[in-house]
């Protein structure tokens, strides 16, 4: 996956009409170009426990023609006195495989809607009442790829919805360790693993019985701030009866179209000259 994993960068930084620092907040930190293997690179340290639990969680969430969650994703920003920032989304997620996909979140931020069916990808803005359509490629993977590389859009949970989590989660690993057992998150019993590579830190939070991803939590190397990101799993629903139309954008009818791209920065504000300083 040539996008960078889980960054709760969130969705918002997906659509032309968002506020250009709303975008710079979300925007996923870019991803290293990988090193070229040599022959003195240390061999892969990769625990038999920690590998089954991800294959496991992937089997779980593969499983499942259709798919029903809340991703509540928290992510840190810079701030002028030092300390990071944090913002908050909470996304609501339908999903039917192999090529439907719906999230409507809400938060920290200008609310969005995304439907995809297949054919079209759908971004609605309802409070601005704008909506961008695109053709959309007939996979979720290969759409949330596109709508990556094409508007600068991401969601926090992509890696677990895409058909094969596993290995996208295990792509160029160099290290995953089993750490414990937790009783805390989502109010169950979770199996917690690290994994990293040359790219990333990421702890997950695993159900100990229906092998449910419950919380994954990152940093990427890629970022000089070290800026942590989180997305917490929820109100798991698996193979939910969903309606024909659960996946249209019905909302955005009558919405303002726009054209489907990734946001454009704004440029700095211009620091006034002592000249003109001096005569205000």
């Amino acid at each position: 996956m040539d996008r960078s994993r889980f960054t709760a960068a969130l969705i918002f930084a997906a659509a032309g009409w968002l506020a250009a620092d709303a975008a710079a907040q979300m925007a996923t930190p870019p991803r290293p170009a990988r090193a070229a293997a040599t022959p003195q690179a240390r061999a892969p340290q990769l625990e038999a426990k920690a590998i089954d639990l991800l294959r496991a969680m992937s089997a779980s969430l593969t499983g499942a023609k259709s798919l029903a969650f809340t991703a509540v994703a928290t992510y840190e920003s810079p701030s002028s006195v030092g300390p990071p920032l944090a913002y908050a989304t909470s996304s609501e997620v339908l999903l039917q495989r192999p090529d439907r996909l719906r999230v409507v979140t809400l938060g920290d931020g200008p609310p969005a809607e995304y439907y995809y069916d297949g054919k079209t990808l759908t971004a609605f803005a309802p409070a601005e009442n704008l909506v961008a359509v695109t053709p959309a490629p007939p996979t979720i993977d290969a759409m949330l790829k596109q709508a990556f590389d094409n508007a600068a859009i991401y969601f926090p949970f992509a890696d677990i919805v895409g058909s094969d989590p596993f290995k996208t989660l295990g792509e160029g690993l160099t290290k995953a360790f089993y750490i414990g057992q937790s009783k805390v998150v989502g109010g169950i019993t979770t199996e917690m693993v690290a994994i990293a590579s040359d790219q990333m830190f990421m702890q997950i939070w695993i159900g100990a019985d229906d092998k449910l991803p419950r919380k994954m939590r990152a940093v990427f190397r890629g970022d000089p701030l070290r800026l942590r990101h989180q997305v917490e799993l929820s109100n798991w629903k698996l193979d939910p009866v969903i309606a024909a139309e659960a996946f249209a954008a019905m909302n955005a009818a009558n919405a303002k179209k726009i054209a489907f791209a990734a946001p454009k920065p704004v440029p700095p504000a211009k620091k006034a000259t002592k000249a003109s300083a001096n005569a205000k």
